[in-house]
């Protein structure tokens, strides 16, 4: 059972008192985040491979930082961890390299429902080597992909396969366990953006046996900074892109410059503080249980409450005249989605209806949220696209209740 209250307070900024539904475009920081990058720059600021105290130190976090999300994501060796600026960045080298792989003709087969950096990447490389670019469907009604229509797309000239976790957009968590099983059937590497799921939900890149998986720290309560899996035989085989005395091995290889290890060592917090909140959860006995764990019942006991604040939230927009959820809103299906909820309202720009809120002390983002193959597919992009409530677990029921008060008066 969670203290709400208790884990408020590892946030300090939420003493402002907002609201904050603006956590799918970023979260707030634990307390731990903040306390690992003061601690850094007070202590062991320093670059990569010196041979004095501070590099040393700086080098031992960073391998810490690596190990700890190694277990997170459940990779089989920490040298299939990669860290960069962002999902987008992470991803958009990956796919230089990928298209080393591809021949005129070949194939790339992309969602709907995926973030513009999960879409953008592969129409570069697809026009950059001819090759064809098929489209998986989604059904409008509930805005979940449509698996008999990724089936079909594939054939044995896929090369890759990229799907989103969990929409950014309307929260739907896409089952990417079948969808590298379908891309695996034909030869083909499946790549996941997981930006939108990881804070919510228990991440298991081996159990789902996709090729590489990437997210963004500052969507789980950390700094601005990415997280790339890869299987370690595709990281070491593909060729990087990168000085020439760098090191020929991952996951070195595929960390171009100077890293941001205030960032990296901040990514470490954000997973200190899913150690506290698995300590938190177990009453103080979470000693006993490994790392991984840890790590599986801090996530698990997130999206227990997740779906009981999904349940409230979908319940009392729909008591609202003219407002219209786009994605699931079926109380038993509330495990097949992420507390990402977004809607329109008859007669009104969603722009306005995130105006009215901020003046009521609360923030929500409108627009298409870079996921401009879902707005565009639901017929909405050319009507300011949609108003998005992001909750996370430090959010309450009040501040729902609050949200819905506020959004009757709109």
């Amino acid at each position: 059972m969670l203290n709400i209250e208790t884990i408020r307070s590892q946030f300090p900024a939420l003493a402002s008192g907002a609201i904050h539904f603006d956590n799918p475009g970023g979260t707030q920081v634990a307390q731990q985040v903040i306390k690992r990058i003061q601690d850094y720059y007070l202590h062991t600021n320093a670059n990569h491979g010196g041979e004095f105290h501070t590099s040393h130190q700086s080098d031992a976090l960073i391998d810490q930082a690596r190990e700890h999300a190694a277990t997170w994501l459940n990779a089989a060796s920490p040298k299939e961890i990669v860290f960069g600026l962002n999902m987008t960045t992470l991803t958009l080298h990956m796919s230089r390299s990928l298209a080393h792989l591809l021949k005129p003709g070949d194939e790339i087969v992309l969602t709907h429902l995926d973030h513009d950096a999960n879409v953008a990447p592969w129409l570069l490389i697809a026009k950059d080597r001819e090759c064809t670019v098929k489209w998986v469907d989604i059904h409008p009604e509930d805005c979940t992909l449509d698996l008999e229509s990724l089936e079909r797309a594939v054939s044995p000239r896929t090369k890759i396969v990229a799907v989103g976790y969990a929409s950014n957009a309307v929260g739907t968590i896409n089952d990417v366990k079948r969808a590298a099983q379908i891309a695996h059937s034909v030869g083909a590497v499946c790549y996941v953006d997981a930006v939108q799921y990881v804070a919510h939900g228990i991440t298991d890149v081996q159990a789902l046996d996709v090729d590489f998986l990437v997210c963004s720290a500052y969507k789980f309560f950390g700094p601005h900074m990415g997280i790339l899996y890869g299987k370690y035989d595709l990281l070491d085989r593909l060729t990087a892109y990168k000085v020439r005395t760098s090191s020929p091995l991952p996951p070195d290889k595929w960390e171009t410059g100077t890293p941001n290890f205030e960032g990296n060592v901040g990514m470490l917090g954000a997973l200190d503080y899913f150690e506290w909140l698995a300590d938190h959860a177990t009453g103080g006995k979470s000693a006993s249980l490994s790392l991984r764990e840890r790590y599986v019942t801090a996530m698990t006991e997130i999206g227990r409450y997740e779906q009981e604040l999904s349940c409230r939230l979908c319940e009392g927009l729909q008591t609202i005249p003219g407002l219209k959820i786009w994605g699931i809103t079926d109380p038993a299906r509330m495990d097949q989605r992420v507390a990402t909820v977004s809607f329109t309202m008859d007669g009104k720009d969603p722009a306005d209806i995130a105006r009215a809120l901020d003046k009521q002390g609360i923030y929500a983002w409108n627009g298409n949220f870079y996921a401009l193959e879902v707005t565009t597919t639901l017929g909405i992009e050319d009507k300011g696209g949609l108003l998005r409530i992001g909750a996370v677990h430090y959010n309450t029921p009040a501040e729902v209740d609050r949200l819905l008060e506020v959004l009757r008066k709109v």
